[in-house]
């Protein structure tokens, strides 16, 4: 499953990577006439940070093992993103291409949920703490002979 979600990780990160960069290089005016719904320029430039932003998240904590709680917070915003970016091809009257954001939305539920759940990243290697993704200090009993 690890595997799998590496791959789906990946894969996330390239489509997010490609479609954020676009939003950030395309001029406002070519960006807008291909859209179904007019939205203001600079909320285009937040939604297009925000997804170059995500990509990194999908891929880099886990790659690095530092703060790999990230990776699925970085999915589950990256969800919000494509709902919204559903709900506005649907306003605009396109059914059919608002599977492909649905598609990706889904994609990325998927990673969400198996990096918190399923297979969550482990951090550096022989550590026990997957959030902080760093060992523990301790190296005797703790004081209440819990250990």
């Amino acid at each position: 499953m690890n595997r799998v979600l590496w791959i789906v990780q990946g894969l996330l990160a390239l489509i997010f990577l490609f479609a954020g960069g676009m939003k950030l290089v395309v001029p406002l005016e070519v960006m807008t006439e291909q859209m179904p719904l007019a939205l203001p320029g600079l909320f285009l430039w937040f939604i297009g940070v925000a997804e170059v932003l995500g990509a990194i998240g999908l891929i880099l904590p886990g790659l690095l093992g530092i703060r790999i709680g990230l990776t699925p917070l970085a999915a589950a915003g990256l969800v919000i993103i494509m709902i919204g970016a559903t709900l506005v091809t649907l306003a605009g009257g396109d059914v059919g291409p608002a599977l492909i954001p649905l598609v990706v939305g889904l994609l990325s539920a998927f990673a969400a949920y198996g990096r918190w759940w399923l297979t969550p990243h482990r951090g550096p290697a022989g550590s026990r703490d997957a959030d902080s993704g760093h060992r523990s200090l301790s190296t005797g009993p703790v004081a209440d002979g819990t250990r």
